[in-house]
């Protein structure tokens, strides 16, 4: 029979497992511009990226990952209504990213909703039974001015949407481009760059949110990662999700993670470019950003 002894430190380290259990950070993976995004390396066909992103997210075990779809591109290649069935077929979910991927900056409200609503035929097409009411803004643009925000805010809740915010972008999609180049000119040492620049700035990005999460409400906030389905970031994606758990992070779908009521405040604001939930909510209660890279230029003219 055990001692009273024992049992006190049996329970003493249940708990402590416990509250490591909960302090352990979370974060879904979701991916934007399905089918297709950006260029691809010579020899690279446009369902390759998607097929990859598959494989890497059945291989790692990941929870089920959004796509967020933007049915144009159908109109010049319908064949790539295929590669949305894969994404449908492996299991993991779609919702809208709009039609025509436009930025509600530059476009009235009105224009905005009925770009939603086209892409529903495409959605229901593929997914008729699916939860496709998840909604993600092109460009995190959310509207430039409180009356843009506002209506569209009213459209998406009386059509059954729900907004799939972020909460940690480190701007994936700017190393597509690049990569394409380098594979053009077969410049394996600049390949490698991107390889290593890509992480790098993955890794400062999510210290910099978790920090500004426990700025904004004292403590981490379950995440919402957003990616997009280019070449490279489907030839990092493994990496990227090691990244995540040598950080010590625990993948969770995106319903789960924006069940947090951090995800039910409205910054309720315009805000001209379009940001981050949390950058918004920044803006609301006067925190500034954090300092961070911004690694555009040094991209831009990697491979030129």
């Amino acid at each position: 029979m055990m001692s009273l002894r024992t049992w006190v430190l049996i329970a003493a380290f249940a708990v402590l497992c416990g509250t490591a259990a909960a302090q352990q950070p979370q974060v879904a993976f979701t991916f934007d511009d399905l089918p297709a995004h950006g260029p691809l390396p010579p020899g690279e066909t446009r369902p390759e990226p998607v097929k990859s992103i598959l494989a890497t997210l059945k291989a790692e075990h990941m929870p089920p990952v959004y796509g967020f779809v933007n049915g144009f591109r159908l109109i010049g290649y319908p064949y790539q209504i295929e590669i949305l069935k894969d994404w449908h077929n492996a299991g993991e979910p779609l919702g809208s990213h709009t039609y025509s991927h436009l930025s509600l900056d530059v476009i009235s409200a009105e224009r905005f909703e009925q770009d939603i609503a086209a892409n529903e035929a495409v959605l229901a097409k593929v997914d008729p039974d699916g939860d496709w009411h998840w909604f993600r803004y092109p460009f995190l643009d959310e509207g430039d001015t409180l009356a843009k925000r506002r209506n569209v805010r009213a459209y998406l809740k009386q059509n059954g949407y729900k907004i799939a915010e972020v909460t940690i972008d480190f701007q994936d999609y700017l190393w597509n481009e690049p990569y394409a180049r380098c594979m053009a000119k077969h410049d394996d040492a600049s390949v490698a760059y991107l390889q290593t620049s890509y992480l790098a700035t993955a890794s400062e990005f999510i210290d910099v949110f978790r920090g500004l999460s426990k700025q904004l409400y004292g403590r981490d906030i379950p995440y919402v990662l957003l990616m997009h389905v280019g070449a490279f970031d489907a030839r990092m994606l493994p990496r990227l999700i090691a990244l995540f758990r040598a950080k010590g992070f625990q993948f969770v779908t995106l319903q789960q993670a924006e069940s947090d009521p951090a995800y039910s405040f409205d910054p309720n604001i315009g805000y001209p470019g379009g940001g981050t939930l949390m950058e918004l909510v920044a803006q609301v209660k006067k925190v500034n950003f954090p300092d961070n890279t911004e690694p555009d230029k040094k991209l831009d003219a990697v491979c030129r």
